[in-house]
């Protein structure tokens, strides 16, 4: 397989260690290695400090995959494959899908979501985001008129990287309808789970609530802990579960038990990561919302629902690629403009889940004085 460069993880191989502010990242603040081991409790500490370093399952410990189903109503352990995040995407879509096949991805993406099953051979729909006066949102009725007699798979990611878009409820079930009616499967990435900023905007996982669903979620966005390499797909049908698990005996076979065992932590200390995550965020979000208003003339802020990403519009007469190079070269911040997501319009990726944003917000501040 011949796959297409990875034109977002290049872009920051290029300058990641260079750019001295980084503000397109998508993640959480991190925990330190300690601050994450005085959360956990006597008997995981114990576990960890006795850890035999050995092989094991490949489906993933079974105190992670007990702690993973209390994130679910309709999963259980053997519904759950552990995995790295892309990985998951990886092992789905080479299990899945077909030279022929036709699939559905919401666009603009995580490259994974497209280049892979382009990499097999599908013919792929991109399902773009559209601005309208209420901010980005999709068009269920593109997804509709978008079905084929071959569509195999539709992919979904919920909350989206990277304008934040997050459907209603009821957008979310028309969705999975779809996908049901027409007996396709539906890839669920959510990896932002979690992160709402309005309890009343939360989604079920769609592997809860579609039994042809698999879902993707892990530690690296809503918990900060990327490092890790920690992530896992679910799923009710347990004939997918068996043929992810058949790949991955060609991949990883089985995950890192020291990952594994510090994901038991995380997971057992969710609710309190989970409101430090928000509580940055929403502190963030009121920074943005001020430098937005002041500076209208320049940009369009797209305030999203979810997740620690915005997709900003220029209004400069220059094109997002143009306005990011001058940026890291006067100022040393790092922002991504839509071209590296190989989307057409004039806009740029902006994160704020990190504690230093305000810090870099007063940099960027700087530099537009000199503009």
């Amino acid at each position: 397989m011949k796959i297409a460069p990875f034109n977002i993880e290049k872009y920051f191989e290029k300058y990641e260690g260079k750019v001295p502010y980084i503000l397109c990242s998508t993640g959480t603040e991190p925990l330190t290695l300690k601050e994450l081991l005085e959360l956990a409790d006597k008997e995981i500490l114990q576990l960890w400090e006795n850890l035999n370093l050995a092989y094991m399952e490949s489906s993933g410990h079974y105190l992670l995959r007990n702690e993973i189903t209390k994130l679910h109503t309709k999963i259980n352990p053997e519904n759950i494959l552990t995995s790295a995040p892309v990985e998951g995407i990886f092992l789905t879509f080479n299990s899945l899908l077909e030279k022929g096949d036709h699939v559905i991805v919401t666009f603009p993406a995580y490259e994974a979501l497209y280049k892979v099953p382009e990499a097999i051979g599908c013919e792929v729909t991109k399902w773009e985001a559209q601005l309208t006066n209420n901010g980005w949102t999709f068009d269920i009725s593109f997804l509709k008129d978008n079905i084929k007699n071959n569509t195999k798979l539709i992919v979904i990611n919920f909350p989206h990287n990277p304008t934040g878009y997050q459907p209603s409820k009821e957008e979310f079930n028309e969705i999975i309808e779809l996908a049901r009616k027409n007996n396709i499967i539906l890839f669920s990435d959510e990896i932002y789970r979690f992160l709402e900023y309005n309890p009343k905007d939360h989604l079920n996982s769609a592997s809860d609530i579609y039994e042809n669903a698999i879902s993707l979620f892990g530690l690296s966005k809503t918990f900060g802990m990327p490092g890790l390499r920690s992530g896992w797909l679910t799923t009710q049908n347990l004939t997918l579960i068996k043929t992810l698990k058949g790949l991955k005996d060609y991949t990883t076979i089985a995950g890192s038990i020291p990952g594994e065992i510090l994901s038991i932590i995380t997971l057992k200390s969710k609710d309190q990561l989970i409101k430090r995550n928000l509580d940055i965020i929403q502190n963030n979000l009121k920074i943005l919302d001020n430098f937005f208003d002041q500076h209208k003339e320049k940009f369009v802020w797209h305030k999203p629902k979810a997740a620690t990403i915005g997709f900003i519009e220029l209004l400069l007469p220059i094109s997002s690629e143009q306005f990011c190079s001058d940026l890291i070269e006067k100022a040393g911040i790092l922002l991504m403009p839509s071209q590296v997501f190989e989307y057409k319009r004039n806009t740029f990726r902006l994160g704020f889940g990190k504690k230093n944003m305000p810090l870099v917000i007063k940099k960027l501040e700087s530099y537009l004085k000199g503009l």
